[in-house]
């Protein structure tokens, strides 16, 4: 049940999903699986929200992050790990959302135990290795998983849904590995993450469309958006 609190400071988005919506995001958990450039507006907006979270890293900030990475602040550099320097802003941004960390890289071997129990997983994410490893645990436990990349002022994303759409694998099934740095605007990570926390939002709700078997692409160049269909 929401407390007075919960109903005056949601109030805005009960407008939207009404207070059975806000109760099912009081009771999710979503992962956010890399806590940098996508990482830090989708777990800022996901706990605006009043969603519980599960952050993962295995990095400390540098300097070079800070242009795009806005949980992180330079009296975070090289001391705090990513998800303990974001968790400690989160939590006194809101208090009344619970949120547990992973401080490592996420293997085949641990993938299970460490995502245990999330209603949704957001991939925010820069190698396509874990990415492909959280499309397989999203598959075996039938848990949407929500995909974004940035580059430069582009971007894309889509979302999974086991049995629904094709996993992640398919639709890319021949990416090259980047070598050494990329180039990336923090507002690009922004826009990006952004849509990311408003397409896990509407998983948890079951308000609006979701982003399945249709590919996102963002060209903020150009100021374009196109979809492309995958099925």
């Amino acid at each position: 049940m929401l407390s007075g609190r919960e109903l005056e400071r949601y109030d805005r988005q009960i407008m939207i999903f009404g207070e059975e919506g806000q109760e099912r995001l009081k009771n999710s958990k979503v992962a956010v699986v890399g806590v940098g450039g996508l990482g830090s507006p989708v777990a800022y907006y996901l706990a605006a929200a009043g969603v519980n979270l599960l952050l993962v890293d295995e990095q400390k900030p540098e300097l070079s992050n800070l242009n795009r990475q806005i949980l992180h602040w330079e009296e975070d550099l090289e001391k705090n790990p990513k998800p303990l320097s974001a968790k400690w802003k989160l939590e006194h941004f809101n208090s009344d959302i619970r949120i547990d960390t992973f401080i490592g890289r996420l293997t085949s071997e641990n993938v299970g135990e460490v995502l245990k129990g999330v209603d949704v997983i957001v991939d925010c994410l820069d190698n396509f290795e874990t990415r492909y490893l959280l499309d397989k645990y999203a598959h075996k436990k039938g848990v949407p998983l929500v995909h974004a990349a940035v580059e430069g002022l582009y971007g894309q994303i889509t979302t999974v849904i086991p049995g629904e759409t094709k996993s992640l694998r398919e639709i890319f099934p021949n990416v090259r590995k980047k070598k050494g740095k990329f180039p990336i605007l923090g507002g690009t990570a922004g826009v990006l993450g952004a849509l990311q926390a408003v397409e896990a939002i509407k998983l948890i709700t079951g308000i609006g469309r979701p982003l399945t078997n249709k590919l996102l692409i963002v060209d903020l160049a150009n100021n374009t958006f196109e979809v492309i269909e995958l099925r």
